[in-house]
């Protein structure tokens, strides 16, 4: 939790103090936030294609480790930006967040069963999300008042969330160490498989990618890593290019942060507690549910947020008089949404593939992040009601495709053989 409370912190602010620190430079600095975060994300995904590997070689929690001392180094280099260390920094922590994410669901899968499955994602999520309390209560502390972020509030800013990140690494230590290739079933006792080679583990992941569960999952795995832009880089440029909003417009994007973070928390401790229902309900319910608050919070932001607000500050006209209240409403809902989402895909994964954790969360990471990526080199170019409009397109596909899945699950009442 406390290395999220840094990052998810940073990445939410980072075009903001990137964009402070270039206009104080004298054109000695051009790093740009967006560029920064696409880099991060492609490596991200293309990373997870051999986290597998790794994580059967030193096991998930040495991987979590290991992915957490490069994101402590990405945090530190803002403490006097260079665009170098910016990207190198991109560069190191896109593979890092790899092993981390792949190591995260790996851990979660072999210390869960078919009836836990549900409860411990929802659990994780809520426990995860909590960073974006902390870090961004920080943060609004800190960044409000000013219409630029100057040096002195960056480094004040920086400091304490590579403490916090410092803190949650050595945290990270005190996990117990499980052996891989353990499997927990409710219809056998624990039993110790034998750990497959390297390059069986390796194309496993290729294999598993052409089947036809996993190509409809497909269509979530990328519509979560478009949202996830949305809401954790350019919704919170938005609300501090939103000049209707006035000085305060810079500290909002750490409660716009705090409410994403409620939402997610909630989502997450409600899926956490009713856990069952997913079992005896199915989980489409649920996912609909998601696609209903996404559509909602989509159109809200759409008649309240100026359309070039992504990428520079803005004073135009909004179809309605633009509204701190009402654009807080939306970061709510985009917190909870995507918690119902995610929540949602980690169940399915580690009830669909018990055997196969590794592979199958680096294809959900590598999607996601490859489609996070995407959406921040488009967010460069296209104003605000373009990618709207793609997210409300890939939400509907995804949300469709979800349905499938679990269709067909139920077709076949948990039994045999669905991939």
């Amino acid at each position: 939790m406390l290395v999220f409370t840094a990052f998810q912190t940073t990445s939410m602010v980072q075009k903001s103090v990137l964009d402070g620190a270039k206009s104080e430079s004298n054109g000695t600095f051009n790093g740009d936030g967006y560029v920064s975060l696409g880099i991060i994300y492609t490596l991200l995904a293309f990373g997870n294609w051999i986290a597998p590997v790794i994580i059967m070689y030193i096991g998930a929690k040495w991987c979590m480790v290991a992915g957490a001392v490069t994101y402590l180094l990405f945090i530190l280099q803002f403490l006097k930006p260079m665009e170098w260390a910016l990207y190198l920094g991109s560069c190191i922590l896109g593979f890092g967040a790899a092993i981390i994410w792949t190591g995260q669901g790996t851990f979660l899968t072999q210390n869960s069963n078919s009836d836990t499955m549900a409860r411990n994602s929802g659990i994780f999520w809520a426990l995860l999300q909590f960073s974006l309390l902390w870090g961004n209560v920080y943060s609004y502390t800190t960044l409000r008042g000013d219409f630029t972020i100057t040096a002195e509030k960056r480094m004040h800013l920086f400091i304490g969330l590579g403490g916090a990140c410092a803190v949650g690494l050595l945290c990270m230590f005190l996990l117990r160490t499980k052996a891989s290739f353990t499997r927990d079933s409710e219809m056998e006792d624990l039993e110790t498989v034998t750990p497959p080679s390297v390059k069986e583990t390796f194309f496993k992941s290729f294999k598993l990618i052409r089947t036809r569960t996993m190509l409809l999952l497909l269509f979530p795995f990328i519509y979560t890593g478009l949202e996830l832009t949305f809401f954790s880089g350019i919704y919170g440029t938005c609300i501090a290019n939103n000049i209707h909003f006035g000085k305060d417009a810079k500290g909002l994007i750490g409660i716009s942060g705090i409410i994403i973070g409620a939402g997610e928390i909630l989502g997450g401790v409600v899926f956490g507690i009713f856990g069952k229902w997913t079992n005896r309900f199915g989980k489409d319910p649920f996912i609909l549910m998601g696609f209903v608050v996404h559509m909602l919070a989509f159109y809200l932001i759409f008649l309240n947020i100026p359309f070039d607000a992504p990428y520079q500050e803005s004073q135009r006209g909004t179809f309605i008089e633009s509204s701190v209240i009402l654009a807080m409403v939306c970061s709510f809902l985009l917190g909870l949404g995507d918690s119902i989402y995610n929540t949602q895909i980690y169940s399915i994964i580690g009830s669909v593939y018990p055997n196969d954790s590794a592979p199958a969360f680096a294809i959900f990471k590598f999607a996601q992040s490859l489609a996070a990526a995407i959406c921040f080199v488009y967010s460069l170019k296209l104003t605000l009601e373009w990618q709207l409009l793609i997210l409300v397109l890939t939400g509907t596909i995804a949300s469709f495709s979800f349905f499938k899945v679990e269709w067909d699950i139920y077709r076949q009442n948990l039994f045999g053989s669905i991939h």
